[in-house]
């Protein structure tokens, strides 16, 4: 809240919601990571004010949290995986990692940057359809904004096109169903794993949707990208309660084990002292496994919980794939 006083003497009051100077802090974020990258930054301002998109990231929106009570899937969460996307793609590069892009020899690492966060910021538009096949729908939703966007940037069709298709391929992934191929795929599914702090579930059990998604978001306080020890990135977690490692393991671990980014990314969690009654203290991801410090001493191993692997195999179970069928 803000207030002011104009030329007639009368005093204003401004208000500024949280999620317009949520929105705003992001994009400053943005544009500072993109100094130096005017393709990427000119994509980035075109997106954050072409309305289609923007009418697509509220109607995404308007079904998951009230038809679906699930957590923010609109604006906001676009701006924050965008965010994080940039922090993850810079440490890969610091790291020495080559995106499959410059691999290619399709383009440079100004497109990479590009394509990492138009379709980080894009991923989630196929909600506004149905939860249900959204990465599917939202490459269909995306392809005439992408147009838009390229067209302007890339006279050569024959580059655009495959510029697109780096970009349809991570809204296609983002969300395991199927993994992602290509490291800029797996910087958008990540990016978007990083986003399960309590701020995004407060709005939902606001709104009545009392459930582990909503209460686990609420007992992560803070997700933190940073150079990992071992490897290029480090993702570190800090819940208030333990209740937070359901979005850890559900929601982070597999984007990180499913993915192109698994050998480059540390994946660690851990409970503030003050929290609730303390059992575990830390966790790190080893593998396909979570390595838990308990407040005993004790140590322990369980394999991460990947609801999408179990479908999968569930899948081929029944189909017999591996039993010799036909």
């Amino acid at each position: 809240m803000q207030e002011m006083t104009g030329r007639s003497g009368q005093r204003t009051i401004e208000f500024a919601t949280p999620r317009a100077k949520l929105i705003e802090a992001l994009g400053a974020a943005i544009r500072g990571d993109l100094r130096g990258y005017p393709l990427a930054t000119a994509a980035f301002e075109a997106l954050i004010r072409d309305p289609e998109a923007l009418a697509c990231w509220d109607m995404s929106n308007y079904v998951t949290m009230r038809k679906l009570g699930y957590n923010d899937h609109g604006r906001v969460h676009a701006y924050v995986t965008g965010a994080a996307s940039l922090a993850i793609l810079e440490l890969l590069l610091e790291g020495g990692v080559r995106p499959d892009l410059v691999e290619s020899g399709i383009g440079d690492v100004q497109d990479v940057f590009l394509v990492v966060l138009v379709s980080t910021m894009l991923h989630d538009i196929g909600n506004q359809i149905h939860r249900a096949g959204h990465e599917q729908h939202g490459v269909h939703l995306a392809r005439p904004i992408v147009d838009r966007l390229l067209e302007p940037l890339y006279p050569d069709v024959f580059k655009r096109t495959k510029i697109r298709a780096f970009i349809l391929h991570g809204v296609n992934c983002h969300d395991l169903n199927p993994p992602p191929l290509t490291i800029e795929g797996g910087v958008v599914a990540v990016a978007d794993g990083t986003d399960i702090t309590k701020g995004r579930g407060r709005k939902a059990f606001a709104m009545g949707s009392v459930d582990i998604h909503s209460i686990s978001a609420l007992a992560v306080d803070q997700v933190v990208i940073t150079r990992g020890d071992s490897k290029p990135v480090l993702i570190d977690v800090t819940m208030n309660n333990s209740g937070g490692i359901f979005q850890v393991e559900e929601v982070l671990a597999p984007k990180v084990i499913r993915t192109p980014l698994s050998r480059y990314v540390e994946l660690r969690a851990r409970t503030r002292p003050q929290g609730d009654e303390q059992i575990v203290s830390s966790v790190r991801l080893d593998g396909d496994h979570f390595v838990m410090n308990l407040e005993s001493g004790e140590r322990a191993s369980v394999e991460v919980n990947d609801s999408q692997k179990r479908l999968r195999q569930a899948v081929a179970g029944s189909l017999d794939i591996h039993g010799g069928g036909k």
